[in-house]
């Protein structure tokens, strides 16, 4: 179990400096257990890939990126790579004007700067100045648009049955058929009812969860053309192509910078 970023207690309680901010560098993973606390918390990467996780949905952050997760919400973290990292955790009564359901933020550079400002702060007391930069942060935070690079988890029991077992194989290729077949349910439920739940037919939900697996890949240091044969792409140009109208940038570029353009691209939002 890795040490906290912050005392436990300090993250349960809805006490304190309305937001605590720290960044951390290491020469390790870095893997967390789902867990939850009373302050809401917002993580990103300073340098590489971490994979974010809740009951709604599962997400892959490059660094241009960060995971909001309101208060009391189930989550867990694990990074691609030695971790560098940074978080900001928020009192609940600071996060009614914010996003109450996990989602997928920019990272601007004011933001960027803000976090490093206040991950100076020592005992945990926000002077005026430092609250004021702390009142930028929520600003930040309130108003920054949605990015899709995320996955809802179906509620379905059926339906989780197979997005799981797709989120476990993302080289499954079995059909729609089967795959009813397999979960125990009429195939035109399961085609409706994917749809209904994450906002993606089976085939999107199955690209989707492939590409975001295959950040991963490349961020660990997976070649472009093994990443593509091991997730089931025909041929490696397919999956560049697909790769780079999903993202706005190719897989070799992303492999190299380990970021995606600030604007970020996405088909289709998912619901998470």
């Amino acid at each position: 179990m890795p040490t906290p970023l912050i005392p436990p207690d300090l993250a349960a309680s809805p006490d304190g400096p309305s937001v605590i901010a720290v960044m951390l560098r290491s020469d390790a993973l870095r893997v967390t257990q789902r867990h939850r606390h009373a302050r809401g918390q917002l993580l990103g990467a300073s340098n590489g890939l971490v994979s974010v996780e809740t009951d709604r949905g599962q997400w892959v952050v490059p660094a241009t990126h960060a995971v909001w997760v309101p208060p009391a919400i189930m989550h867990g973290l694990r990074s691609h790579g030695p971790f560098a990292g940074w978080s900001a955790y928020v009192t609940p009564a600071s996060c009614t004007a914010l996003p109450d359901r996990p989602c997928i933020l920019p990272v601007s550079g004011l933001l960027r700067e803000v976090v490093a400002r206040l991950a100076q702060v020592s005992d945990n007391v926000l002077t005026a100045a430092q609250q004021r930069l702390a009142d930028v942060l929520l600003d930040e935070i309130g108003t920054a648009p949605h990015d899709a690079l995320g996955l809802s988890m179906p509620t379905d029991p059926r339906v989780r049955k197979v997005a799981s077992a797709l989120s476990e194989c993302p080289d499954d290729s079995r059909r729609l058929e089967e795959w009813a077949a397999w979960a125990g349910i009429a195939p035109r439920t399961l085609s409706r009812r994917f749809v209904k739940e994450t906002g993606f037919t089976l085939t999107e939900w199955r690209q989707r969860v492939r590409l975001l697996r295959a950040m991963e890949l490349l961020a660990a240091g997976d070649s472009v053309t093994r990443v593509a044969l091991e997730l089931g792409y025909d041929n490696t140009s397919a999956f560049i192509a697909l790769f780079r109208r999903q993202f706005g940038t190719t897989p070799g570029q992303f492999a190299s910078t380990g970021r995606l353009p600030s604007a970020g691209r996405a088909d289709r939002a998912g619901h998470p």
